[in-house]
């Protein structure tokens, strides 16, 4: 029984000091995306990826459409051809 009380009293203890750890690396890596987020070249990169998905987002949007009737009938035939 000792020995259950001092695990658990170890474990509680690596908690606290671990999450008190965790927090500041936590802001560390959180302080250093944000650093490499608001660089220039990475925003140049994500405004060309937002325009190539507004571009191709309509044909995109037709495919799936299409795909979608697709195997909605094939569904419908499956099921027309089993006597449901």
């Amino acid at each position: 029984m000792k020995g259950k009380i001092l695990f658990v009293v170890g474990l509680a203890l690596g908690y606290v000091l671990g999450t008190r750890a965790g927090r500041e690396r936590y802001e560390q890596i959180r302080a250093g995306a944000e650093k490499v987020w608001q660089d220039p070249r990475v925003q140049k990169g994500v405004h060309n990826v937002e325009d190539f998905v507004k571009d191709k987002a309509p044909d995109l949007a037709d495919k799936a459409a299409q795909a979608a009737q697709k195997v909605t009938a094939s569904v419908r035939n499956a099921r027309g051809s089993d006597g449901a």
